[in-house]
């Protein structure tokens, strides 16, 4: 292993002509829209690859592969002694909110709450920095692509800074192969103006005042494959009684855990087996995946989740106002003592994360035509199948040779009502409350179907000879279908919300951009560690070029104020 301070700024080469507008020929990169996460195609591929990554992900792992790449263990700190450290995670989702917290962390400094917050020396990009799936093309379009717009060229007025970056559960689905070619000694070793030093998937950095900084990958929480562990142990050899442990990991473990205990054996395990004996203490777990801010304290650490970098707000109203981590009922039979941790902050509050899914009746068949569309389908179907058994013989003869069986049509509907409130890919046990709630969205898409079936009979079956009642059902009365089904569809999932079932799909449909967020730390030289959690409430949706800026200027600025403030008082560790 090597220890070395960040080396000189090295000679950039000619910076690159900048844009004039927002056209992607001048750009580099497509800014990409919100991902419609509830578009079907979308579901069933990410279904696909969630399922053959529980299946294959053993035989595709690439970090055995990582044990011929150097194990570097560098040192970041700043030139006063102290280091100022900026977290953000889940970012490459729609380019605005993407690039408003690019834009953001980017800045000099920013000012909020009274406090002056000089840009971080470090970026930890914490996991997710693409969305739907990896690829070359997504990581440029959706995260190198507007960060390099963000910070173009290292800053003129003082040394480079550094950026690490931990593999999430999105960053995985093809094998790591994309996040390794960017982020792991890529051939520009640069991500617009940040220097990436990392080595490996998996990290240990040196920070001022005995502070220490180890990321994970832990591959969607499995395990930790053994040349990662021998690397942690090499490293650990270093830290002393009087160190102190900043431990980064993909998900929040101790809050899945509430329903999956096992979810925290593997941090659990490496505190146990790597940190403990050593006599450090591990004083701060951070995590992205939920797209929110929230801190629990404790004891002896805070376990912070900050994943609003860019992807859709997930909800904090149902978050447990106490945790015990790791849980007594933990999986692994040599656990750590258990701890109380309290809820000491999040973002947004509560009333106004619930107020948020009241909005659910209006951006879900926006945000998700192709949803409307599953659903207009599926009771046009419906209603085809009905009508061919309620309907007088001679009138539905013909018109039943094209409908699907009603038996099979009420098989169809329950089972994916059913999956819907709990798919099989999703963590955590299937409760009661899963089944009834499922079942009872699935018995009110019939019953719509039934209401409809009998509208169409009465007033538009006679309207139209056949074979053009056919044509009109799936071109009249489908539409309409669709666009009412998604209205029942939006007030389950609101109801449904309130149980804590599919609160994910809630938000997920919504796809909000705003309320947005990233955590900047200060080690200071005394080794006193200050936590700021910046939130963005409102993101920026019309950027204007500077094609006359500075080489190290954003490219694009934008053209209404970004509202800063602190999630909470800044928390300190001392």
């Amino acid at each position: 292993m090597t220890d070395h301070q960040a080396p000189p700024i090295p000679v950039q080469p000619a910076a690159p002509p900048r844009p004039g507008s927002l056209d992607p020929r001048e750009l580099g990169f497509t800014p990409q829209r919100p991902v419609p996460w509830l578009a079907p195609l979308l579901l069933i591929s990410t279904g696909l690859r969630t399922l053959l990554a529980f299946l294959f992900g053993a035989y595709l792992d690439k970090r055995e592969l990582q044990n011929s790449l150097p194990s570097e263990v560098t040192r970041q700190v700043g030139p006063d002694g102290d280091l100022w450290l900026d977290y953000v995670a889940d970012l490459g989702d729609g380019f605005d909110a993407t690039y408003s917290v690019a834009y953001l962390l980017s800045r000099p400094e920013v000012t909020t709450d009274g406090h002056r917050l000089p840009r971080g020396q470090m970026l930890l990009m914490g996991g997710d920095q693409v969305y739907p799936t990896a690829s070359g093309e997504a990581y440029e379009n959706r995260s190198k692509g507007p960060y390099q717009a963000a910070l173009p060229q290292p800053p003129a007025d003082g040394p480079q800074p550094v950026l690490y970056a931990l593999p999430g559960n999105h960053d995985w689905y093809d094998g790591l192969t994309a996040f390794l070619r960017l982020f792991v000694r890529s051939r520009d070793d640069n991500v617009g103006g940040w220097r990436t030093p990392q080595s490996r998937s998996y990290f240990a950095v040196e920070l001022p005042a005995g502070w220490w900084l180890f990321g994970l990958d832990s591959q969607a929480g499995s395990y930790l494959d053994d040349p990662q562990l021998r690397y942690f142990e090499e490293a650990a050899q270093r830290l002393t009684a009087e160190s102190r442990v900043i431990i980064a990991v993909p998900e929040p473990a101790w809050l899945k855990a509430v329903d999956k205990p096992g979810e925290y054996d593997t941090i659990d395990y490496f505190i146990r087996t790597i940190v403990a004996p050593t006599g450090a203490r591990v004083r701060l777990l951070l995590s992205g995946d939920l797209h929110h801010y929230a801190r629990y304290t404790g004891p002896d650490r805070e376990l912070v989740t900050c994943g609003g970098g860019g992807a859709y707000l997930y909800p904090t109203h149902k978050l447990p106002a106490r945790i015990e981590v790791p849980p007594k009922d933990t999986l692994s039979r040599r656990a750590s003592t258990s701890e109380c941790y309290e809820l000491a902050a999040r973002y947004p509050e509560p009333g106004r994360s619930r107020r948020y899914g009241w909005g659910i009746f209006g951006r879900l068949p926006l945000r998700n035509p192709g949803f409307a569309t599953l659903l207009g389908g599926l009771h046009t179907l419906l209603m085809l199948a009905m009508a061919g058994v309620v309907a007088p013989r001679s009138e539905a003869a013909a018109q039943r040779l094209f409908s699907i069986p009603l038996a099979a049509m009420l098989v169809v509907t329950l089972l994916g009502a059913v999956f819907f409130a709990k798919p099989p890919s999703a963590s955590g046990k299937r409760h009661a409350r899963h089944w009834i709630l499922g079942l009872c969205h699935g018995f009110a898409h019939v019953g719509l179907a039934a209401a409809g079936t009998w509208i169409w009979l009465q007033l538009f079956f006679h309207a139209w000879p056949w074979p053009m009642s056919v044509v009109a059902a799936a071109v009249v009365y489908g539409p309409v279908a669709g666009l009412v089904a998604s209205q029942l569809t939006a007030l389950y999932l609101l109801v449904a919300g309130s149980f804590g079932v599919n609160l994910n799909e809630l938000f997920a449909g919504q796809g909000i951009e705003d309320a947005k967020s990233f955590l900047r730390l200060h080690i200071a030289a005394d080794g006193t560690l200050t936590g700021y959690p910046v939130a963005v409430d409102r993101i920026c949706r019309r950027w204007q070029a500077e094609p006359d800026g500075a080489p190290d200027a954003a490219w694009l600025t934008p053209t209404q104020p970004l509202p800063l403030r602190l999630a909470e008082p800044p928390f300190t560790l001392r």
